[in-house]
């Protein structure tokens, strides 16, 4: 039996050949692409083109093709193209420096770089110190003495590679437990670990997105606003997309007035985001002047979405946000608000179809309805393991179920509330405490935009309650208030000791708070 992610593109490409696939936010850097827009027989042809250019440069089938690419057509040719040559995708986020580039090249194995011309500077220097990966790719619009690259012969412009290439090329067969994409998780503790997802694991998660949880049709358009390089704008916007036949508009950035303006123009039918974009639009002051009449859809997840943003995006705009959960190490969706019904505000939803969820104690014995334990699960999402890791994967793997490092509490009608991770657990006193509870207080306050609570060492207490805060524009308030106002409202031993005001939080590219930042 054989399986390869491509048919993702490849049955839409047959079945509507002439249909746009993609919108671009701006003009296409491939040489004769026309404009903004491909349509899918016309992006097949350029994977096709690209899969047998990598061949050429030497790519055989298992081989590792890592990208650094933004949200532009080039990534989802060359991803599509990588795995018709039955090679392993690698997607790397775009905000690595050159030292974290290098270690993922090296962990991962790849042997060839696929990079945008804007990351090329920190590309470069990471490339050099690998020497496994053997070729680098560049997409951009300058000749190779503007860019640097004439002479080189370790390094090849895109377009050339695609000219180079057949459109003809017959896509490798794969079998459905071979890995397609090895997704570096965000290593908050030690190295970064690559997650290995099957080609049948990706395939059926994009299936289930689209068939029984977003319900996307071909006249569907899909903002991909979301990193390509993120599980989450992987499977559930693009994979997804691409399979229901839908088409995709590519913004490599998400900016508030940028992406009103694309959902105006291009009509777009289904935004899927993570709670940091939906906050933006809900306090972005120019929203109004939008039509937005054309989303039928708005789907949250990589954070919790607190209730309060639910609530209120939904009684301004008059459309609900669902919201689901998943890891990168689940392909990654897991759970989610079915969308036959008005969502549970606070909830990650009900498991999807074929997926099995827990909630354990530290020795992994199931937790009563109620009762806050860590997330395991089991099912075809799951990664195969960590690559090259088998004490973490062991580790990560036991009994047979993955266990998630989230925390939650599963109601009487069995849908999950996630509140905080494992690792971001406060324990004062003894007591443990969770810091969303937390937040979700402090972001019920009139004045409060966001919150980020988290846990600071104490001789006394083992561990002390400090929240970082962001106010509304003009809004003042005094720490001591926002102390009191919390204290009023949760349990003596979880209101926050400490306030620190600020003008943002730090988030990944993903829009997570990174409070391994808010720690140190």
């Amino acid at each position: 039996m054989s399986l390869n992610l491509a048919l993702v593109l490849e049955t839409s490409a047959v079945s509507r050949p002439d249909h746009t696939a993609i919108i671009a936010d701006s003009g296409l850097a491939v040489r004769g692409a026309g404009g903004r827009r491909l349509t899918y027989g016309e992006l097949n042809e350029l994977a096709c083109r690209c899969a047998s250019g990598l061949v050429r440069n030497g790519i055989q089938p298992g081989d590792k093709v890592a990208l650094l690419l933004p949200n532009v057509p080039e990534f989802v040719i060359a991803y599509f193209g990588v795995l018709k040559a039955g090679g392993c995708v690698v997607p790397l986020n775009t905000l690595l420096r050159a030292s974290e580039i290098a270690g993922e090249l090296e962990d991962s194995d790849a042997a060839l770089l696929i990079v945008d011309e804007s990351l090329l500077k920190e590309a470069r220097h990471a490339f050099s110190r690998v020497e496994a990966c053997h070729n680098l790719i560049v997409v951009g619009r300058g000749t190779p003495t503007q860019d640097g690259l004439g002479g080189d012969e370790h390094c090849l412009r895109f377009e050339d590679l695609l000219e180079s290439g057949s459109p003809d090329f017959d896509t490798v067969q794969t079998c459905p437990d071979d890995t397609a994409v090895i997704l570096y998780t965000a290593g908050s503790f030690g190295r970064p670990k690559g997650a290995e997802l099957s080609h049948f694991g990706l395939f059926y998660n994009a299936a289930l997105t689209c068939d029984r949880l977003a319900h996307i049709t071909p006249e569907d358009l899909s903002l991909a606003s979301l990193p390509l390089f993120h599980a989450f704008g992987l499977t559930c916007v693009m994979n997804a997309t691409l399979y229901a036949g839908g088409t995709l508009s590519l913004l490599p950035r998400f900016e508030p007035d940028r992406a009103l303006q694309v959902i105006q123009r291009d009509q777009v039918t289904i935004l899927v985001g993570v709670p940091t974009m939906f906050w933006y639009l809900l306090h972005y002051p120019s929203a109004g002047k939008y039509n937005w009449s054309s989303l039928r859809l708005c789907c949250s997840g990589g954070a919790a979405l607190p209730a309060e943003m639910l609530t209120e995006f939904q009684r301004r705009y008059g459309l609900p946000i669902y919201e689901g959960y998943g890891l990168s190490e689940t392909s990654p969706v897991a759970s989610f608000n079915p969308t036959d019904q008005p969502p549970v505000p606070g909830s990650i939803g009900l498991p999807i179809y074929g997926v099995e969820m827990r909630v354990v104690d530290e020795r992994d014995r199931l937790q009563p309805t109620g009762s806050v334990g860590e997330i395991v699960i089991r099912g075809h999402n799951v990664m195969k393991g960590y690559y090259k890791r088998p004490g973490p994967t062991a580790e990560a793997m036991r009994g047979g179920w993955f266990h998630t490092g989230d925390l939650a509490a599963v109601d009487e009608n069995g849908y999950y509330r996630i509140v905080g991770r494992k690792k971001d657990l406060i324990k004062r006193g003894g007591l443990n405490i969770y810091p969303r509870e937390v937040e979700d207080v402090l972001q019920a306050h009139p004045a409060v935009l966001q919150a980020a609570v988290v846990g600071i060492p104490d001789e006394v207490m083992g561990e002390e309650i400090k929240a970082f805060v962001v106010l509304e524009q003009e809004e003042t308030v005094e720490a001591e208030e926002l102390i009191e106002y919390a204290r009023s409202r949760v349990a003596a031993y979880k209101y926050p000791r400490y306030i620190e005001f600020r003008t943002e939080l730090p988030l990944d590219a993903a829009g997570k708070v990174l409070k391994r930042q808010l720690r140190r």
